[in-house]
């Protein structure tokens, strides 16, 4: 049987169940490199890892624990990754765009810098982050916040009636329901 360990990854703080492939079970807090649909991931583990005996639940491997030397690339990326954030706003700014830009996440593989919109991606948006990707060496994705805005994490995202999916139920709270001002107190 696979453990699985419920992750938070990404800029948004989707959760996951990822299974680690050498049955190590992280505690709770641990940071993790994970491999998801998306690429490769660095991760929170929220909870310790429980027995599921279907592997096709996972939605994705969870490779190993932060090492230091992830732990000083990840800090590059980060540096990368505000940098081009500062980027983008300022050519924004210079062609007059009036979408606001919500989020820029560089995944750990390096490659992919993924902008955040709030409202739908035109090819205004799709000519300034293409050069901004070249110049951090990335792949660039762009990414419809607003349809996640809308669904947020789960049913009654940010509201009282957060059964299970919500924003109520998760460990740190919702970053969708924060950006939309719905998150219960």
């Amino acid at each position: 049987m696979a453990r699985f360990h419920l992750v938070r990854v990404g800029a948004l703080g989707q959760i996951g169940r990822f299974a680690a492939i050498d049955q190590t079970r992280y505690p709770r807090g641990s940071r993790v490199v994970v491999r998801t649909p998306r690429g490769l991931e660095v991760g929170e583990v929220l909870a310790p890892p429980a027995e599921f005996e279907q592997r096709d639940l996972a939605d994705g491997d969870l490779l190993r624990g932060m090492t230091v030397e992830d732990e000083l690339l990840d800090a590059r990326l980060q540096k990368n990754r505000a940098a081009a954030y500062e980027a983008c706003c300022a050519r924004l700014d210079e062609a007059g765009v009036t979408t606001p830009l919500m989020e820029v996440e560089q995944l750990f593989d390096g490659r992919t810098l993924v902008f955040y919109f709030l409202g739908t991606p035109s090819v205004e948006l799709d000519a300034i982050t293409q050069p901004l990707a070249e110049a951090y060496d990335s792949q660039a994705q762009i990414s419809q916040f607003a349809d996640t805005l809308t669904a947020g994490c789960g049913p009654d995202c940010g509201t009282e009636n957060a059964t299970g999916h919500g924003c109520t139920s998760c460990a740190s709270g919702c970053a969708i329901a924060d950006a939309c001002g719905k998150k219960s107190s």
